[in-house]
């Protein structure tokens, strides 16, 4: 069994989790696994790392099949003890002319963006090392005043998401309920917004403030750091190519997270970090000033 670092990115084979890879290969000390659904992208992502000089390991990890989670967990096991940085990047966004009803864009994607996500974490962190650190990609998206529906609504389903006692059945339930009311058609009227993709990433930012607090109250594994990222607006396949940053400029903020130095009382944890390194406030409305 190898002593070595490992890093881990999902959804690697491309747009800002392929910056990511890269920027790992340029700067951890140790080894970097480019994980994708598919086996032959996979590789094809690795083959054009390759002809850069970077050696990045490949391995099949589709986060709704539980089962190549499980797989890779147990090869991570076997192979090297453990993981030191988990990039929780893959990600779905139904374009703005989707033909699908808005229910099924909401199951579809709480069901990729937040609850599969969940359960790769819940397989994988029990691997984590200590001192290890978790960057999961959020948004501007996930903003927690994204969640903009009809008033008063809007205010309350802020403050349950905001609770710093909310616990993960307590958000699965919250996510639930959003997928409910857009099958029913009434999500706004009960503050929620007219987007499935800002719903999951809210949920995801709100799911990092929680797994901090685990890891805070792990005394067995010390100095875990998650945190929750909004990458900018990128030129990828998910913003139709409309984005102003390139994928290299969209994986600065999630590179920042994901090389945090020892933990100390200036490393930020459980914190909602900005496409240039900011740390905002996650419960305040954004400054008038910040660009997405």
């Amino acid at each position: 069994m190898s002593a070595t670092k490992v890093a881990v990115v999902t959804g690697g084979n491309k747009g800002i989790g392929y910056a990511i890879v890269k920027g790992l290969c340029e700067k951890f000390g140790g080894v970097v696994y480019l994980t994708a659904r598919d086996e032959g992208r996979g590789k094809a992502a690795v083959a054009e790392l390759n002809k850069l000089g970077f050696k990045p390991l490949f391995h099949v990890l589709d986060i709704e099949k539980t089962d190549t989670v499980v797989a890779f967990k147990e090869h991570i096991v076997k192979t090297h003890g453990g993981i030191d940085v988990l990039v929780n990047n893959a990600a779905i966004a139904f374009k703005n002319d989707a033909k699908e009803p808005f229910g099924e864009q909401a199951e579809v994607t709480v069901r990729v963006n937040f609850t599969s996500v969940l359960n790769t974490c819940r397989v994988l962190f029990p691997i984590l090392r200590a001192g290890a650190r978790v960057v999961n990609v959020s948004s501007s998206a996930g903003h927690l005043f994204r969640i903009c529906g009809e008033e008063p609504h809007a205010s309350k389903l802020r403050e349950r998401f905001s609770s710093p006692n909310l616990t993960e059945d307590e958000l699965c339930s919250l996510m639930k309920e959003f997928v409910t009311a857009a099958k029913a058609g009434d999500h706004f009227a009960k503050g929620w917004p007219n987007s499935a993709y800002v719903a999951s990433k809210v949920g995801l930012s709100a799911l990092t403030r929680i797994q901090q607090r685990g890891f805070d109250a792990d005394s067995s594994r010390p100095g875990i750091v998650a945190n929750h990222v909004h990458p900018g607006y990128v030129d990828t396949d998910m913003t139709s190519h409309k984005g102003s940053l390139t994928i290299e400029e969209g994986a600065v903020a999630p590179l920042y997270v994901a090389l945090l130095p020892a933990t100390d009382s200036t490393t930020p944890k459980g914190a909602y970090v900005w496409k240039d390194k900011t740390i905002l406030e996650w419960t305040q409305k954004l400054p008038s000033d910040y660009v997405v």
